[in-house]
Formats: structure tokens, sequence, C-alpha cells
């Protein structure tokens, strides 16, 4: 046994990250956001695409726009986690404020 008692020998580990799992809850949150609109495995904003999203085995991989553009400038992210999920839900739902005000 270890002797620092902050050491929990893997005791309280996380369960390993499920793309699939984490795509679906995903886009049930962007559906209920009602101000994109889902088509396959992209999402647009006012006719514009603004978002895309592919799970993989170990990941969830995003494309968000900068700015909704006929041709936006993208911006990867790679989901890792559900802490990275969230982080891009919040950034997502922040650019979609910035933008329905513009």
């Amino acid at each position: 046994m270890s002797s620092n008692p902050d050491d929990l020998g893997g005791f309280f580990a996380l369960p390993p990250f499920n793309a699939e799992s984490a795509l679906v809850q995903l886009k049930r949150t962007l559906r209920e956001w009602r101000t994109l609109t889902e088509r396959g495995d992209a999402y647009r904003f006012e006719g514009q695409e603004v978002l895309t999203l592919q799970a993989d085995t170990d990941h969830l991989l995003a494309r968000l726009a900068k700015r909704p553009a006929r041709s936006p400038e993208w911006e990867t992210r790679m989901c890792r986690s559900a802490a990275d999920v969230r982080k891009l839900q919040d950034d997502l739902k922040r650019r979609l404020a910035q933008w329905a005000d513009e």
C-alpha cells in the first residue's frame, strides 16, 4: 500500500471516454438549442454551415467555424474527455450568442 493517503491507486479511475455516446449526447443538446439546423453530421446557423462532428474510436472531432460564411475559416477541436466536450459546447454557445447579436 502506498504511504501517500491521496494516492488511491486508481480506485476512482474515470471510465474510458466513449466518443459515440458523447456524440449522441452532444447532438441531443444541440437540437435543444433550436438556433442550429442539423444536416447529417453538420450544423448550420442561418443557412451557413458552422459545425461538423465526427466520432472516432477514442475521440470526437469537431470543426467549428470562426464565424458564419459561405467558406468559413475552420477551427478543429479534438475532444478526448467529457470536459473537452463541455468546453466545445460552451464555446459554441458563446459564438452563437455573438453571431445572433451581429
